[in-house]
């Protein structure tokens, strides 16, 4: 199998069955992790499908997160401390003190939550 290293490996040729549907090779789904129901992303780059299992997209998702969040000085720790003071003001935002459902627009909900701050 492939390293994350290789650009462009030919691994084998599969067809579109009567439902649309792709076969992964056994090999690849093995060294991949993947298993049934697995989720992709389906990427078109001119007349190439590049399939891309969303377990990779997340993972590339949170080190960027991570690595931006870094550069900016913000720790975990920080975060979570503020966890329950912007649950508190979601929840006053979007369900009032009476707790019934309120609709309120996001962009209001955040110029509340905005205001709120100290």
């Amino acid at each position: 199998m492939s390293t994350p290293e290789a650009a462009i490996e030919y691994l084998t040729t599969t067809k579109i069955g009567e439902k649309g549907q792709l076969t992964v090779p056994k090999r690849c789904r093995e060294d991949l992790g993947l298993g049934i129901g697995a989720p992709f992303a389906v990427l078109r780059l001119g007349d190439a499908l590049l399939l891309l299992p969303e377990l990779q997209r997340f993972e590339h998702l949170c080190e960027q997160v991570t690595a931006t969040l870094t550069a900016a000085g913000v720790r975990p720790r920080t975060i979570l401390e503020t966890l329950p003071q912007v649950r508190k003001r979601l929840f006053h935002c979007r369900y009032g003190t009476t707790g019934s459902v309120t609709v309120v627009s996001r962009r209001r909900c955040r110029a509340a939550a905005r205001t709120d701050q100290p």
